[in-house]
């Protein structure tokens, strides 16, 4: 009984669904796709079937106006966006502006700013649509506002919104002409700037009450996020930042868990807690039976849950990633806008899509009587920065991301097994540069990593990383071409993450 009350209250979480024992290859959504291409998207949604908790598909019914048959189709297509969006970035690169789910079953679109690389955009079965600005210039724009220092007053925050390719402010009524002449006083375009008007001031979502969920020096109160485990210390959680500093003491309905040992706030906002060797590490979402799979990023438009010790369990959708909010500690940068609903004590708590890990609650506005916003703390930042691994279905794993680098892939693989990234496919380098990856197997594995080149119709290994070890790393610097990489399972079995830079 003991273990059974301990799964539900201090171990959450939510991962993407992992598909077969190795990557596949890239396909289509569009109703023209081929048989192989429709067996694969009926598999997946299969396993949804089987993998999605009942909860989730009323709560998102519920939300969206869907039956449980719609459901279940658009977590399809949110699974195989999810899967496909690194790649389709890496693909277009330069071309890319940003990739979001629309309001319906099965619609993705992708912006592009070059007409001639629509046709790549269709092949992979979406909707191609137009703009000026590639997502690495939208970027650039919102990281400028995020260096300036001192924000006018009433500016509550900004992000990029791929939809519009813009890069939006909030603004409290009366401040907007302000907050656009901060923006473009910074260098950001005139075309870039869209100013929105709110009234809401957001805050972090803890709680000086009492109740369940863990305490922080046993007065506040905030939510688990997700189960880690830590390759010294054991199992663990990571949580919100705000909830409490380095050092601080953690407990529980049932007595001590441990302490916080990693806390970023502000800037970010995450943290990791240690649990005492009486806990054990479980790939559960707190308060339902959604299980983990593993933390593929959901796009734009994404449907997604959120579980909270104050309000439970609460729905919407993926408004904006990589959005910055000012609170009154300060500034979070890199967390991503939702339109589920929170309320204090909610903090820490997991954002989950499908089966697929997102993130932890960090603040927002409003509340789940009247709606409102909340901005959650993307999960693998988190697990990176402690060095810990999230819990999964199939046990303890890899973190969702390896290293620092802008595309980020996990698979699992048997024994002696090979897959190989991005997505099954390759990727194309119009320039010569530095070719950098890094791969992180399960503890106790030997995982290796292989860099090809496509050389006519063979190819070619021009890098690897074979130590006797779970973690490998490659840098290569190489000519123009297309290239892959491959994972390799040379001993042991279990998932991995593999992180990957192409030149500029």
């Amino acid at each position: 009984m003991r273990h059974h009350l301990r799964a539900h209250r201090l171990i959450a979480a939510g991962a993407s669904l992992l598909i077969g024992a190795t990557a596949l290859a890239t396909f289509s959504q569009s109703a023209s796709a081929d048989d192989g291409a429709t067996s694969t998207r009926d598999a997946i949604r299969a396993e949804l079937v089987e993998t999605v908790s009942p909860e989730m598909v009323d709560a998102l019914g519920d939300h969206f106006g869907f039956n449980a048959e719609q459901v279940y189709d658009r977590l399809a297509t949110e699974s195989i966006a999810m899967r496909d969006q690194p790649s389709v970035a890496l693909t277009l690169d330069k071309a890319f502006g940003g990739l979001w789910i629309g309001s319906g079953v099965n619609e993705v679109y992708v912006a592009v700013t070059d007409t001639a690389r629509m046709g790549e955009v269709t092949a992979y079965g979406y909707i191609p649509t137009l703009v000026g600005y590639n997502a690495k210039q939208l970027t650039g724009f919102q990281k400028t506002l995020d260096a300036a220092k001192g924000a006018p007053k009433g500016v509550t925050g900004w992000h990029v919104d791929v939809t519009t390719n813009t890069v939006v402010l909030l603004a409290k009524p009366g401040t907007a002409a302000k907050a656009r002449a901060w923006a473009l006083g910074k260098g950001v375009p005139a075309d870039v700037v869209r100013v929105e008007t709110t009234t809401a001031s957001p805050r972090p979502y803890a709680d000086i009450v009492g109740g369940t969920a863990y305490y922080i020096g046993g007065s506040s109160r905030c939510s688990v996020g997700f189960s880690v485990t830590h390759p010294s210390r054991g199992a663990g959680f990571v949580t919100a930042g705000h909830c409490g500093s380095t050092g601080a003491s953690v407990t529980s309905g049932t007595g001590a868990v441990g302490s916080f040992i990693v806390s970023s706030f502000p800037g970010n906002d995450y943290a990791y807690v240690d649990a005492a060797s009486s806990w054990t590490a479980t790939p559960r979402v707190q308060g339902h039976s959604q299980q983990v799979a593993n933390a593929n990023v959901a796009p734009v438009g994404s449907s997604i849950c959120r579980s909270g010790s104050t309000t439970g369990y609460h729905c919407g959708s993926v408004q904006q990633l990589n959005t910055s909010v000012t609170y009154p500690q300060g500034t979070v940068s890199g967390v991503t806008r939702t339109n589920v609903c929170a309320e204090p004590g909610d903090s820490g708590g997991s954002f989950i899509s499908g089966a697929s890990a997102q993130g932890m609650t960090s603040g927002g506005s409003g509340n789940c009587s009247s709606g409102g916003t909340t901005y959650f703390q993307p999960v693998g930042e988190a697990v990176s920065a402690s060095g810990t691994t999230l819990t999964t279905t199939s046990g303890p794993g890899p973190g969702p991301q390896c290293g620092s680098h802008p595309n980020n892939y996990t698979g699992s693989l048997a024994s002696n097994g090979n897959a190989y990234q991005p997505t099954g496919g390759s990727y194309t380098s119009s320039t010569s540069g530095t070719h950098s990856a890094c791969l992180a197997g399960p503890s106790g594995t030997d995982f290796d990593l292989y860099l090809q080149k496509l050389s006519g119709s063979t190819w070619t290994t021009v890098a690897s990383s074979t130590s006797p070890g779970n973690q490998e790393t490659v840098s290569y610097n190489g000519t123009a071409g297309t290239y892959r990489y491959r994972v390799h399972a040379y001993s042991g079995s279990g998932t991995y993450a593999l992180g990957l830079t192409k030149p500029a």
